[in-house]
């Protein structure tokens, strides 16, 4: 089979594009860059209803939506602000939105994601081992409201 020849993208048919470049927002905090970002999902709950005298299916329904944490991961750097916001997030009001912004090769915006009220629930730092090459990672997961409109 021969291979095709690559249509060249136009307004109605955008080409993909890569998810290696993305930056992640916090209203008055500078917390660096991250190698990996996960949990840009929603998902309904599903609630089946079974109607007497139907047997050939269940009903189902939408019922609560579920939004997982989101998981940022990114090399230890001298940089603490990530580890001190964790700390010091307590009150409601503190919450602001999270906002992950997917990034072109030319570093602009292509699509990005809110999510209201964010704090952070957990910190994970290195696995220390001196006989390793590994570059030290840490994880934080943030916890939010849900998906929101994109400012």
């Amino acid at each position: 089979m021969a291979p095709t020849a690559r249509i060249p993208a136009t307004g109605s048919t955008p080409d993909p594009v890569g998810e290696l470049r993305f930056k992640v927002e916090i209203p008055s905090l500078r917390i660096g860059m991250f190698t990996e970002c996960s949990g840009l999902a929603v998902e309904f709950e599903l609630m089946e209803y079974h109607e007497g005298g139907e047997n050939g299916f269940s009903h189902k329904l939408r019922s609560r939506v579920r939004y997982p944490n989101l998981v940022l991961t990114r090399g230890v750097t001298h940089e603490d602000a990530l580890l001190k916001w964790f700390f010091t997030v307590q009150e409601a009001a503190q919450r602001p939105a999270v906002t992950v912004t997917l990034l072109a090769p030319d570093t602009k915006n292509v699509r990005s994601w809110a999510f209201a009220g964010g704090f952070p629930v957990r910190w994970t730092g290195p696995n220390l081992n001196a006989g390793s090459n590994h570059a030290a990672v840490e994880t934080l997961e943030i916890a939010h409201h849900g998906l929101v409109p994109a400012a």
